[in-house]
């Protein structure tokens, strides 16, 4: 099977929703569900294009409250393109069915192809081809080339092609009882298929979006009669042909698209009509297209010697290449947790940046950088969220949109039971540890001394600040602590029969704070005099606050019970939960919680985890530096026993339902070195996850951007234990028995594309040539010295 090609066969309406998303283009800036150009949001397509950063607030009545929700619009639809025979109905409409259908997705080109037949009311059949691409050297632009050919007939073809502003947000079931409409008409224009174009603005963010359409016919007989049919919301053309018994005809439909966020434009029609002036033809798009994928792909190949699942590691590095390109550079965008993909999580940003963002400081560390610029420029909401609290600093949302406020919903629906309940994950406060570890790493792998003087460690001091502000000092335990937090686990929310939601100590967030407030020492110390000076009068930092920062890395609690680190205080109060029973009741128990509370119970009662919370803090930090942590905080005991961490993992591993996708990714990191066997494992089941929807319909609602990004990040971090220090490229390789070699490529210290060959037995480095001084790698105590132009083999035992 060609490795770079995802191939559908058929039509099946309970896969088609994640078919749809598997197939979606995008560039960064515009991304385009695969849906068939005929169909509507009907219960089985769900047909959408997202603008990164676009985002609409609207109200909405649930369950007896008033609720107010912000969502990433579904823009204007350029898609729709249609087709009938002799007057007969039109490709799409009642009972008009396409056969023999078949859909290819190109990775290495970013081009779908999608063949199939239609045979009409009289008998006669129409094989259609179909290219689609949303062009990656010019963002603004989208294109179709379509080709008919006649089988058995000859007679009038007629094509409509048409911008559709009638659109809503509709992608996700349990969401239809919020208020979907984001798009106000404002007027559609043209006169003749040469140019058509359509206006829209979102309800409440004002936001201008305009659409200029061409349609033609390029190949073929020309149009005998040509058409124009509009309303404020949805213009059409149409195009009449007399085709040829197996004489195709090909039609290009080529889509600019702008909205008032863009720069250097004058307004958004213009800015569309002048881009779709300057297209020649979908031939001229399609190259330059190709060449910007190209060059991607130079930059993040993976070879991984013949191992299984080489087509899904590119799906997945193509479909975050789609949300997050070199195009981000000048976009003001965070990292939407199911991509430019649907309209799950309301396009928001959570925390899934921390599994994404390794892959960026590595092979696009520009585009890393602006996506901090995104939490920077959001400071000021921040810095009011911790005030409102009483505190010091920034604290981020849980879910952020548009301008950094708290997009957390405060009731979830059960769609096992029906049920509206209250949702209280604004409380994972842990969301400002996901950026500071960013900030930190960064720094660390990229170099940047500007990025941190500029903004960075402003960020990490203000994230530091807040988190510090949670930690209150308790008398009676000797030690600081936060309480009324959520950790990473989810299912958790308060104790069982308390009124209050929110836990104490969780491990996970008590552990990560003690090391962001030394990274924040740590980039106050590296400063330059006067920037840190600077830095220091323009937040107020005071020698107070640091130095309570050094007291909170000396005395934060982290609670242990039965020789493992707890996942929060009184964690070993609760109940065990009977696995084997729900596992025999239940065909899939991923979503614990959703099982639960149509019971009339809750997680909150067990000792049961959605996902990683604990072992968290093993995959981000090495057993050496928790070692050291606990140290620091006079746990020397537990740290100097050599069964805790091995033993902690085995302890939740076993009370993990794994509901979430970024489950399977970090455990198969944390097992990496002790259980290759069970590493692997976890691994193919997060590769699988999106392609095979494991979750039962989730990736019809969006691709998961941080387990795609995740497995990745595990084979080129974790199996080669890549890191890095003081310049130095370290390597521990210990890769599984399935994977006989590994070969990619990655910037580190100015160099733009080292290579790495890694087997067993030896790690090959190449470094390109540059005038560059010679790069240092280690391999298990073994250096190397690389000059640029030249390549360097190292033993790995």
């Amino acid at each position: 099977m060609d490795s770079w090609t995802l191939t559908f066969e058929g039509f099946d309406p309970a896969r088609e929703g994640l078919r749809e998303a598997l197939c979606t283009l995008g560039n960064g800036y515009l991304a385009t569900r695969g849906a068939a150009p005929e169909s509507a949001c009907d219960g089985v397509h769900y047909p959408g294009t997202y603008i990164a950063g676009c985002y609409n607030r609207t109200t909405s009545r649930i369950a007896g409250r008033e609720v107010e929700n912000e969502d990433m619009v579904n823009a204007p639809d350029w898609l729709p393109l249609t087709f009938r025979t002799d007057g007969d109905r039109w490709l799409g409409e009642d009972g008009a069915e396409a056969t023999d259908q078949r859909l290819a997705l190109d990775m290495r080109t970013g081009v779908l192809t999608r063949t199939f037949r239609y045979r009409d009311g009289a008998g006669r059949t129409t094989r259609v081809r179909q290219r689609r691409l949303v062009s990656m050297a010019e963002p603004h632009l989208a294109a179709l080339e379509t080709e008919f050919t006649p089988l058995d007939w000859s007679g009038t073809l007629q094509v409509r092609s048409a911008l559709d502003g009638t659109v809503t947000n509709a992608g996700v079931l349990r969401y239809r009882q919020l208020n979907g409409r984001h798009l106000l008409p404002c007027g559609t224009g043209g006169s003749a298929p040469a140019e058509t174009w359509l206006r829209a603005e979102t309800t409440a963010s004002g936001t201008g979006i305009a659409l200029a359409a061409r349609t033609r016919v390029t190949g073929g007989p020309q149009p005998t009669a040509e058409s124009v049919e509009r309303r404020p919301d949805w213009i059409g053309c149409d195009l009449k042909i007399e085709a040829v018994r197996e004489r195709p005809v090909t039609v290009e439909k080529t889509v600019a698209l702008h909205t008032s966020r863009d720069r250097a434009i004058s307004d958004p029609l213009t800015a569309a009509r002048a881009a779709l002036a300057r297209v020649r033809g979908f031939a001229d798009m399609l190259q330059a297209h190709t060449l910007a994928w190209r060059h991607l792909w130079q930059e993040f190949a993976i070879d991984t010697g013949g191992a299984d699942d080489r087509r899904i590691l590119r799906l997945h590095l193509f479909h975050l290449l789609q949300t997050l390109s070199p195009h981000t550079c000048d976009l003001d965008v965070g990292v939407p947790a199911r991509g430019l993909h649907g309209e799950a999580y309301r396009g928001h940003v959570f925390w899934d940046e921390l599994f994404v963002f390794p892959l960026l400081n590595l092979h696009l560390p520009e585009t890393a950088r602006a996506l901090l610029r995104y939490r920077w420029r959001r400071l000021p909401r921040a810095r009011a969220a911790a005030a409102a609290h009483g505190l010091r600093g920034a604290l981020f949302p849980w879910q952020s949109g548009s301008d950094g406020r708290e997009e957390t919903q405060r009731l979830h629906l059960n769609p096992r039971s029906g049920r509206w309940h209250e949702d209280n994950s604004h409380l994972q406060r842990h969301v400002g540890i996901a950026i500071a570890y960013n900030v930190w790493q960064h720094y660390r792998i990229t170099g940047d001394a500007a990025f941190l003087e500029e903004f960075g460690a402003e960020l990490l001091l203000e994230t530091a600040r807040g988190l510090a502000g949670l930690a209150t000092y308790d008398r009676r335990l000797g030690r600081y602590v936060i309480r009324g937090v959520m950790g990473p686990d989810e299912y958790h929310d308060g104790y069982p029969d308390s009124d209050q939601p929110g836990l104490d100590d969780n491990a996970y967030t008590n552990v990560m704070t003690v090391w962001v407030l030394q990274r924040a020492l740590e980039a106050l110390a590296e400063l330059p005099d006067t920037a840190r000076r600077r830095l220091r009068e323009r937040v107020g930092l005071t020698g107070a606050e640091t130095r309570r920062f050094a007291r909170i890395t000396d005395r934060m609690r982290v609670p242990f019970h039965d020789g493992v680190i707890s996942q929060f205080a009184g964690y070993e109060d609760l109940a065990e939960l009977d696995w084997a029973a729900y596992r025999s009741r239940y065909d899939d128990i991923r979503r614990l919680d959703r099982i639960l509370e149509a019971e009339g119970d809750t997680c909150n009662r067990y000792r049961a985890s959605k996902q990683a919370d604990v072992l968290m803090l093993f995959y981000l930090l090495s057993a050496e530096e928790l070692r050291a942590l606990l140290r620091g905080l006079g746990y020397r005991d537990r740290a100097d026993d050599p069964e805790l961490i091995p033993r902690t993992v085995g302890y939740y591993l076993a009370r993990t339902s794994h509901g979430s996708t970024l489950s399977a990714v970090v455990h198969a990191w944390v097992l990496s070195r002790t259980d290759r066997a069970a590493s692997w494992g976890f691994l193919r089941e997060a590769l699988h996850s999106d392609i095979d929807d494991i979750q039962g319909g989730t990736t019809a609602e969006g691709i998961h951007l941080g387990a795609m990004a995740g497995t990745v990040d595990v084979l080129i971090r974790c199996y080669t234990g890549l890191s890095f220090q003081d310049g130095i490229l370290l390597l521990r390789p210990a890769l599984p028995p399935e994977l006989p070699r590994l070969s990619f490529s990655l910037r580190y210290a100015g160099h733009r594309s080292v290579r790495l060959d890694i087997d067993a037995a030896r790690v090959r480095v190449t470094v390109p040539p540059s005038a560059l001084p010679p790069l240092t790698v280690e391999c298990r105590g073994r250096s190397a010295s690389v000059t640029p132009g030249t390549t360097r083999v190292v033993p790995v035992r």
